[in-house]
C-alpha cells in the first residue's frame, strides 16, 4: 500500500514522502496514529502542490538573505563601551550590541542569527562576527570596540 507520510517516521522516511508498506502497517499503526494517510491520487496532487509552493517560499527566502548580504558585507560596526586605561572595558559585549549596531546602521537583524567567533569580548579592539541570514547564507562581519 502506499501512503504518504504526514511527518517524519525513524526508518521509513520524512514529511511528503511517498512510501510503500505493508497493508497492516499502513491500517493498525501508520494511518490511526495520524503519521500517514493513503497515496490516492488527489492526496498525491495536493501534496505535490504543497511541495511546490514551499519551494517557492525557499527560494524567496534564500534571495532576500542573499540581498541583504550584499547590502551588510562590506559594513565594519563601531561599538562604545567604556573602558579603563588599560583598554579593559568594563563587562564584555556581546550580540545584542551587535544588534543595536546593525539597527543604527539601518539594518533589521535579530540578535540570534549574530555569532561572535572570539567570546568573550573583554578588550579594545578589531574583532569578527558571523551573521546567519539564511541556512546557506552566512556573512562574516567586521566590528571595532572603541573607548567611549
Amino acid at each position: 500500500m502506499d501512503v504518504i507520510l504526514k511527518q517524519e517516521v525513524e526508518r521509513l522516511g520524512s514529511t511528503h514522502d511517498i512510501v510503500t508498506v505493508k497493508n497492516g502497517y499502513a491500517r493498525n499503526f501508520l494511518i490511526p496514529h495520524g503519521y500517514a494517510i493513503i497515496a490516492t491520487e488527489s492526496a498525491r496532487k495536493v501534496v505535490a502542490e504543497t511541495l511546490r509552493q514551499q519551494a517557492h517560499k525557499a527560494a524567496k527566502a534564500t534571495e532576500d538573505a542573499r540581498a541583504i548580504a550584499a547590502k551588510i558585507e562590506g559594513l565594519t560596526l563601531r561599538i562604545g563601551a567604556k573602558a579603563g586605561e588599560s583598554g579593559k572595558i568594563f563587562g564584555s559585549v556581546n550580540n545584542i550590541q551587535l544588534a543595536e549596531a546593525f539597527a543604527k546602521e539601518g539594518h533589521d537583524i535579530e540578535r540570534k542569527t549574530i555569532s561572535i567567533l572570539e567570546e568573550p569580548i573583554r578588550d579594545l579592539g578589531s574583532y569578527k562576527a558571523k551573521v546567519k541570514l539564511h541556512k546557506d547564507v552566512i556573512v562574516e562581519i567586521a566590528f571595532e570596540v572603541v573607548a567611549e
